[in-house]
């Protein structure tokens, strides 16, 4: 069973430190309290970052620090070696913000995670975060407050402010996950289905989708398969957008009847989710659900 859960104690490394937005995101996650124990940049021979020790491998990393999880912020077109790099290292947690992954690229980054139990969360995904104790990528501080509430999601800029209004409502997140916008990536929402059926610190699960592709539709037959037996919510991004328009993530394809808002919202309606039609009325209807 894939487990995304992560702690303050949880070692990491950031694969691109060097460039801009490595030195950023590298220094707002120590902010928030994320372990980042070092940096990787083949190229660099800088001795440190931000007060971190940089490696031009992740063997070299890991044996120096111990790292479990990497953050890699480097570009499309390099982003599978630098996968490649960090699972032969044997680090098991990966996050990859970059967006618009070569698709071929991706299935093989795929195929070696699923033979290595490696955790993937991405492409082109805002990151993951267990609110109070770390985060990896660049998910908002203001939306990260603990509590009881799993939450997984394609979209970043809706999550956020959905984030955000339900903490300040009063409703905190056990454990977040951006499961990202490209159509090859790595966990999907079916896949966190059984962890947030048995993790005793989830009692309540949030997806905040949009229209295209078939995750939805996956995730609500998962559901169904594995009994899940807390309150499942929904938000479907796309409800107005004219038929046939390409619109959203390079993911949001229609096929046929499937990917539409209708289709969704009847697949998760049917498998007991409560679909909500706003942010509004999701926010309030969770804190009395939860309250």
């Amino acid at each position: 069973m894939l487990n995304p859960r992560i702690d303050r104690t949880t070692p990491v490394i950031v694969q691109g430190i060097t460039g801009r937005a490595g030195q950023m995101h590298s220094r707002l996650m120590q902010h928030y309290g994320t372990n980042i124990v070092g940096g990787v940049s083949p190229n660099s021979k800088s001795i440190n970052i931000n007060e971190l020790p940089v490696f031009s491998d992740c063997a070299s990393a890991v044996k120096a620090t111990g790292a479990q999880a990497s953050v890699l912020l480097v570009g499309a077109f390099d982003l599978l070696r630098a996968m490649e790099d960090a699972i032969a290292a044997g680090i098991r947690y990966l996050v990859t913000p970059t967006e618009g992954m070569p698709a071929h690229d991706a299935l093989k980054a795929w195929k070696r995670c699923r033979e290595t139990a490696t955790v993937w969360v991405g492409a082109s995904t805002p990151g993951m975060a267990v609110p109070g104790e770390a985060k990896l990528g660049f998910l908002p501080d203001d939306s990260l407050k603990p509590g009881p509430l799993g939450l997984m999601s394609k979209s970043g800029t809706l999550s956020y402010e959905s984030g955000f209004r339900l903490a300040q409502a009063g409703v905190g997140t056990s454990v977040w996950i951006g499961v990202g916008g490209d159509p090859v990536k790595g966990i999907r929402y079916s896949d966190l289905v059984p962890f947030y059926a048995s993790d005793e610190r989830t009692r309540a699960l949030l997806v905040i989708g949009e229209i295209g592709g078939s995750e939805e539709e996956e995730f609500a037959q998962a559901l169904a398969a594995h009994n899940f037996n807390k309150p499942a919510f929904a938000l479907i991004a796309g409800r107005s957008a004219p038929e046939g328009v390409t619109m959203g993530h390079a993911g949001a394809l229609f096929h046929g009847s499937h990917g539409t808002y209708a289709s969704k919202r009847a697949a998760l309606e049917a498998a007991g989710v409560t679909v909500f039609a706003s942010l509004t009325d999701m926010v309030e209807g969770i804190r009395s659900r939860l309250r």
